[in-house]
């Protein structure tokens, strides 16, 4: 932003603003012709609405699209205009002489060359100024400092550039020779005016609509034009057409434009160089420069934006312009800015203006009845109010109601969106009619008025200023593309004002009046004109005064008197009035220019409804105007006509052939301006019979009736507002108000009134309405309500004696003021006894409230007291009143101290003991008064006796608490404000506890274990999934006489069990049943993981270890669960898996610390004395572990024993399984040796046989019994650290293992795949230690079908049958043997699973295996659903094995 220059703009000062009453505002025409003469004196006015005239903006902006008008700041202002076409004048004729123009700079700035040519010219020309050496003078007139020779520059800037030109203008560069003249007469075959002189002051130089834009001269030697070059006539006939000589060829030039040839020493001024660009001659150059050019206006953008787009660049443009927030730009720097851009040559700034935009396509701003905005009932108001733009056009007063045309920007508002800077240029409004323009939001709208009587001095004063621009279009002001500033039209002596319109408020300009202005950002507005009675005169004027400028009418102003006078008898008698005028003049006119047209010979008439023809269908052919009362035509021009001040301009036919068309006849307007004027004489009889009725006098006065009659016949005939009027209305207001007023007294209804114009509202006094009833009397109207105010006074002074009477006694009763006052409400005047009698009614009311809340102490709160003693307060003095005040207030006294007493009981710290707090409630009791506090205090006191005396009945018992009894003696104890002997040892009981807890689980817990403790401490009631289809156990009958069975499946179920225990042996029963329960999921998650190691077709699907991948590289697996484990992902960084059994995490859940910290830890509980179910988890700990350290220690013994009668055994080594040839060598050490410590084997399809192996030593399962597998199992599963764990891992591991079988000693070397088949069978056999299958009653009769096969449920045999059962079964030899109890008649019952969970209850669901076993199976026991079985074949695990060998 350029610095502001010294000169900068002032404000004209303020228009008047208007804030109307919400009275006045209801009609704004009214309110406008009211304000007209403070207004019309500055040509604008603002006015605000009342507060809370909020309009709701009902225009559609979704469908709002519109092409703005493009706006170059720089060419607005008139002045600045004029200096732009002077510039592009002289870069158009040097450009065309060849040589570009560069503007001189002069001091470091670009020298004005309009102003020094001007100056120049003004001083007498260049010689003159010369020659008197007034260069120095041209200089200060310039601006620049004197004493810098800045003449001389100026002087050389002006010979070079300008003098040329000026030259040009007044013809001297056309020398007339000899030879020239003879070229003359081609000169004048070109032009109209012979004379060359003439040529060029007839085509003055003209404006350009757009600013040329000067460059600076590129100069490039080699681009130098060679003029005689250019097919050159024969050399005698190229001469110069000056000198007539062809000498010196190199200085002649050739035309581009004729290809005349000129010596440039011959010209005037004469060239030094040849030029570089394309040179005309002085013939051309005359030619080029007098084309006459289009008028100026603004050119329409190429974008279309809706109303949100136009924002966004509105406030992205005046943001980024100001470097700041577009609501904090000043509005008085953007006023300055503005003006400071209009008249700078070199700035250019370029906005866009969303002007005249109809709302007619668009909805208007404000709500319409019927349109597409939905209007809420709070804002209906709005749709018929006068101040909505859509209405005051064509409202009664508005003259435009007469014009039977929709007029888009007069009748019907326009919408405008603008931007910072968007302007609207110096105007008047169309036939100088009102305007009135509303901004809806957004930033303020600068305005610029002059008044109407200044309109013809602005004019010429930009006429003066701007000679060019109106010489080139004379109707420049009615195009609104032309803006001056007004500090120099202020200068010139125009008054000029100025206002900032803001959001939600009103602009108006009068007739005729100037205004412009511009937009400080963006904003959204709505204009439209209007025309009042004052209006009329200037309205035909304004006709006359397009007739001169031939400009056209946007309606007939003769067609709307004639309206007008159509419906006279509906007219408003100011406005008949001011239409008798209008139409005199009218027919006066019309008859003296029919008589000269019949005078001219015309004799034909007719007549012609040019209503019924469109606006341009009956324009006059010369001044344009629209023709209504008559016009000229001729039958060579059908459709073309003249008024009759242009007939000469029809056409050029004689006159005899036209015809006069007429609307009406002369015969036909008389009578109609009669009409107007028996409209406007009918007042006269109204206005006499008003003035007899307000001057009547006592029995000739009439009744109200009679002048409202008057009142409604001036609304009905709208006669005007005038003094009679105004006091008929005042005489008819006053006596309706006397009236309503009487019978208000009458009826009995409360009725207010203005004292002396006063704010405070009264009731009538009794001397007032004495008054009143004089003055009912004393009205010019007679009122029928008189006599009977008479008896009401009469009435009233009766009551005011009977009160003196009842105030004088000692003692009232209730009753009687009651009833006083209930007679009062009957007289509607300001009676002095009524206060009185209310006093006196409040003393026996608060009396008898004291005497009620006194009499019952269960309701009497302190808050009931204060409200009666407050109340007592207001009260005026009275010996009964201040006697129950001091009972009240000692009474409240007495029961505040002893709340406060009781309140500070309760909140002592340490409490008190329970005798201090009973004493005090003892003594609170006696207070007849309801006491929060001393409530509480007896309600906590209550409470503590019911708090020891459970703690006495707990102690008195002998029973040890549970640590929930404990925890919530200790918060209930806590919660009672007493002082409780026994709480204290209760919490250090607590504290005991919970440290016990957190001790235990340093210990036994690892690190972010997400265990709790008494998890660790039981047995697992979860193990993971063996990956079988899950099912919920069956429910057992109950059977009579049992205790029903509490589940166990979540450790919520266990802590209740636990805690619900009676004593520590139920505890350690339900303990076992989780043990039990331990033991045989974890049996039967070892079964599944190592069944499912073993190869099979789909090997490559199986997923191990906790990243759930398939089985590579180094492996672990864990002696506890039996699944495979990649060493990369649990490797143990304690110490070395050689040295001790191998866990997974998963396994792993504790710490393990040694048995004697873990006593420790029981001796510390034991110690408090308190049940808590992890204690009971601990002893049944603690006893499993011993009683599992005497088992292992025996089978250690045992096993050791056994070894040494057995000797040595072989190692255990690493199996590898290779696909291709396999060596006897290789067969027999596989065969030979123990069992691998994991063997499965790992199949592709048609791919080679991947080989794995483990890492650590694995206790091997081959000819492992049971018992001691579930030995060591259990000794795994003990979250302590025992030795005994450690010897057996040991020996159970070093164990030799059960030879192999006979057919695997010494194999053939092309039967190495049976013998591994053979090893990978008897390992299988011994890891799921095969049981028989009793059947019962079902005997197998070959396998059952692939479709349906049905599942039994079996009674259960009982458990030594049962034991009997295992036994046989697992000392029993091949699998092979297992399938030949198809034939046996005994029944079998036992489960042959490896980890059967000898399921309980009355009925039992089984399965029978579709392989080679036919074997049945306890369906919990496999993992299969009945749904399953029914659906399914079921093949068990070993059946799985045979049929992979058999593949293989």
């Amino acid at each position: 932003m350029s610095r502001p220059r010294t000169d900068e703009f002032k404000p004209p000062p303020e228009c008047p603003v208007f804030e109307p009453s919400w009275e006045e505002f209801g009609d704004p025409f009214a309110f406008i012709n009211k304000i007209r003469p403070i207004a019309e004196k500055t040509g604008i006015c603002k006015v605000r609405p009342p507060p809370g005239w909020q309009p709701p903006f009902a225009c559609d902006v979704d469908r709002l699209h519109f092409v703005p008008r493009i706006q170059r700041l720089n060419e607005l202002e008139a002045q600045t205009r004029v200096k732009l076409n002077f510039l592009d004048q002289i870069a158009k004729f040097w450009d065309l002489q060849g040589c570009p123009l560069k503007i001189p700079h002069v001091e470091r700035k670009i020298l004005d060359l309009y102003r020094l040519n001007k100056l120049v010219a003004d001083e007498g020309g260049f010689d003159l100024v010369c020659r008197d050496r007034r260069w120095t003078k041209i200089a200060l007139q310039m601006g620049f400092a004197p004493g810098k020779a800045i003449g001389s520059h100026l002087r050389a800037h002006y010979e070079k550039v300008l003098y040329p030109y000026n030259l040009f203008q007044s013809g001297a560069n056309l020398l007339v020779s000899a030879i020239m003249s003879r070229l003359v007469l081609g000169l004048v075959l070109i032009t109209p005016h012979p004379p060359i002189k003439g040529l060029y002051k007839e085509h003055a130089i003209t404006v350009k609509q757009e600013p040329v834009e000067v460059k600076e001269p590129v100069i490039e030697a080699d681009k130098i034009k060679s003029r005689y070059k250019k097919n050159l006539p024969p050399v005698d006939l190229v001469v110069c057409l000056v000198c007539g000589s062809g000498a010196d060829e190199d200085r002649l030039l050739l035309c581009d434009g004729c290809d005349d040839s000129y010596h440039t020493f011959c010209l005037i001024p004469s060239l030094q160089d040849v030029p570089k660009g394309d040179w005309r001659c002085p013939k051309c150059l005359a030619q080029e420069c007098s084309k006459p050019q289009e008028a100026f206006g603004f050119e329409q953008a190429y974008r279309d934006y809706s109303l949100r787009a136009f924002g966004q660049m509105a406030d992205a443009f005046k943001s980024d312009y100001f470097n700041m927030p577009v609501h904090m730009v000043p509005t008085e720097l953007v006023e300055k800015e503005f003006w400071r851009l209009v008249g700078a040559i070199e700035e250019d700034v370029t906005v866009e203006y969303g002007a005249d935009i109809a709302s007619k396509e668009f909805g208007s701003g404000f709500p319409i009845p019927n349109g597409r905005f939905k209007v809420s009932p709070a804002d209906e108001k709005y749709l018929k109010c006068g101040w909505n733009l859509n209405n005051m056009a064509m409202m009664d007063p508005s003259v435009l109601t007469h014009v039977t045309a929709d007029i888009c920007g007069m009748t019907l508002p326009w919408l405008y969106v603008g931007m910072c800077f968007s302007s609207f240029c110096w105007h008047i409004e169309d036939h100088w009619s009102y305007s009135i323009n509303y901004l809806h939001w957004g930033e303020p709208k600068t305005w610029y008025g002059a008044p109407g009587s200044a309109a013809e001095q602005l004019e010429a004063v930009m006429k003066k200023l701007a000679p060019e621009l109106f010489d080139s279009q004379p109707d420049l002001l009615h195009q609104l593309v032309t803006i001056m500033n007004p500090n120099t039209l202020m200068a010139h002596g125009v008054p000029i004002y100025r206002t900032n319109q803001c959001a939600g408020e009103f602009v108006v300009t009068f007739p005729r009046a100037y205004h412009s202005g511009f937009n400080q950002g963006f904003n959204f507005a709505e204009a439209v004109n209007f025309c009042t009675t004052d209006w009329m005169p200037l309205g035909r004027q304004c006709v006359d005064h397009y007739r001169l400028l031939n400009r056209y009418n946007v309606f007939s102003h003769d067609e709307m008197v004639c309206n007008m006078a159509s419906k006279a008898g509906t007219l408003d008698v100011v406005l008949a009035s001011a239409v008798h005028r209008d139409m005199a003049l009218m027919i006066r006119e019309e008859k003296a220019l029919r008589d000269a047209v019949k005078k001219l010979g015309v004799s034909r008439c007719q007549e012609a409804k040019y209503d019924h023809l469109q606006d341009d269908e009956r324009q006059c052919v010369k001044c344009r105007t629209t023709c209504y009362l008559s016009a000229v035509t001729c039958p060579c021009s059908p459709g073309v006509l003249a008024c009759l001040h242009h007939i000469h301009d029809l056409c050029p036919c004689p006159v005899s052939n036209y015809t006069l068309n007429y609307r009406f006849t002369l015969d036909d307007l008389y009578p109609m301006m009669t009409a107007v004027k028996h409209r406007a004489e009918l007042y006269d009889d109204w206005a006499s019979r008003v003035a007899e009725t307000l001057d009547a006098r006592l029995e000739k006065k009439k009744g109200l009736s009679v002048f409202r009659s008057l009142v409604s016949e001036s609304d009905s005939n709208i006669f005007p507002d005038n003094d009679l009027l105004f006091r008929l209305q005042l005489v008819t207001k006053d006596a309706e108000k006397c009236s309503s007023v009487a019978q208000q007294l009458l009826g009995g209804k409360r009725q207010t009134r203005f004292r002396c114009g006063g704010k405070s509202q009264s009731l009538l006094t009794v001397e007032e309405l004495r008054s009143f009833v004089r003055q009912l009397y004393n009205l010019p109207c007679s009122l029928t309500q008189a006599p009977l105010l008479k008896k009401l006074l009469n009435d009233i002074e009766d009551f005011q004696q009977h009160s003196e009477k009842v105030l004088s006694e000692a003692v009232s009763s209730v009753v009687e003021i009651q009833g006083l006052l209930d007679v009062s409400f009957d007289f509607d005047v300001e009676l002095p006894e009524l206060p009185c009698l209310r006093v006196k009614l409040e003393h026996a009311r608060w009396l008898e409230g004291v005497q009620q809340a006194t009499g019952r102490p269960s309701t009497l709160t302190l808050e009931a007291m204060r409200r009666l003693i407050d109340q007592g307060l207001g009260l005026a003095p009275h010996p009964s009143v201040e006697k129950a005040m001091a009972r009240l207030q000692e009474l409240l006294s007495v029961a505040e101290h002893w709340e406060d007493k009781a309140g500070s009981l309760l909140r002592a710290s340490p409490p008190h003991p329970i005798e201090t707090l009973s004493a005090a409630a003892e003594k609170a009791s006696a207070i007849p008064a309801q006491l929060p506090n001393c409530l509480l205090l007896k309600a906590s006191i209550r409470t503590a006796r019911e708090w020891l005396q459970e703690a006495e009945e707990q102690q008195a018992g002998g029973t040890v608490p549970t640590a929930d009894a404990l925890a919530d003696m200790v918060l209930r104890g806590q919660a009672i404000q007493v002082h409780l002997e026994p709480l204290e040892r209760f919490r250090s009981l607590s504290a005991e506890v919970q440290e016990w807890k957190e001790s235990a689980a340093s210990m036994l817990l690892k690190k972010d274990s997400p265990f709790t403790l008494l998890e660790i401490l039981c047995p697992r009631f979860e193990v993971g999934s063996v990956g079988s289809p899950k099912r919920k156990p069956k429910k057992a009958s109950q059977q009579p006489g049992k205790k029903k069975t509490v589940p166990l499946d979540s450790l919520a179920d266990i802590e209740k069990a636990l805690s619900e225990s009676k004593d520590s042996s139920s505890a350690a029963a339900t303990l076992e049943e989780l043990r039990l329960r331990e033991m045989d999921a974890l049996a039967a998650l070892r079964a599944h993981n190592e069944s499912k190691l073993l190869p099979s077709g789909d090997c490559m699907e199986l997923t191990v270890c906790l990243c759930h991948k398939t089985p590579m590289g180094a492996m672990l697996q864990c002696e506890l669960c039996r699944d495979a484990f990649h060493s990369v992902c649990v490797r143990d960084p304690g110490g070395s898996p050689a040295e001790r059994p191998w866990l997974c995490p998963p396994c792993r859940r504790s710490e393990a610390p040694p048995m004697a910290e873990v006593l420790s830890l029981l001796a510390a509980l034991e110690r408090t004395r308190v049940r808590l179910p992890e204690a009971d988890a601990l002893h049944f700990l603690v006893e499993r572990a011993v009683s599992w350290q005497h088992r292992a220690r025996q089978t250690s013994d045992e096993l050791r024993l056994q070894e040494m009668q057995e000797g040595p055994g072989t190692p255990p080594v690493l199996t590898r399984w290779a696909s291709g040839s396999t060596t006897a060598d290789s067969n027999a050490q596989v065969c030979g040796g123990r069992a691998p410590y994991l063997t499965p084997e790992w199949n592709k399809t048609s791919l080679p046989q991947t080989v794995f192996y483990t890492e650590q030593k694995c206790i091997p399962l081959q000819g492992l019994s049971r018992e001691l597998e579930e030995l060591m199992v259990e000794g795994l599963l003990l979250p302590v650290s025992l030795p005994e764990t450690q010897d057996l891992y040991h020996v159970l591991l070093q164990r030799p293992l059960s030879p192999p079988p006979a057919g695997c000693l010494s194999p053939p070397l092309d039967d190495s795949s049976d013998c591994t088949e053979h090893l990978q069978l008897s390992s299988q056999e011994k890891t799921l230690s095969w049981r028989h299958l009793a059947r019962e009653g079902v005997k197998a009769e070959g396998r059952p079908g692939k479709d349906k096969k049905p599942h039994y449920k079996r009674q259960k045999m009982n458990k030594d049958k049962s034991l009997e059962r295992r036994a046989a079964s697992t000392s029993s030899s091949p699998r092979s043997d297992f399938s030949q109890s198809d034939d046996s008649d005994e029944e079998m019952s036992e489960c042959p699973a490896e980890s059967c969970q000898q399921p309980e209850g009355d009925e039992v669901d089984w399965v029978q295996c579709d392989g080679r076993c036919n074997q049945w199976f306890h369906q919990v026991c496999v993992g299969v659903t009945t749904e399953l079985a029914e659906k399914e074949d079921y093949v068990c695990v070993g059946c799985t094995i045979d049929d992979g060998h058999l593949r293989q």
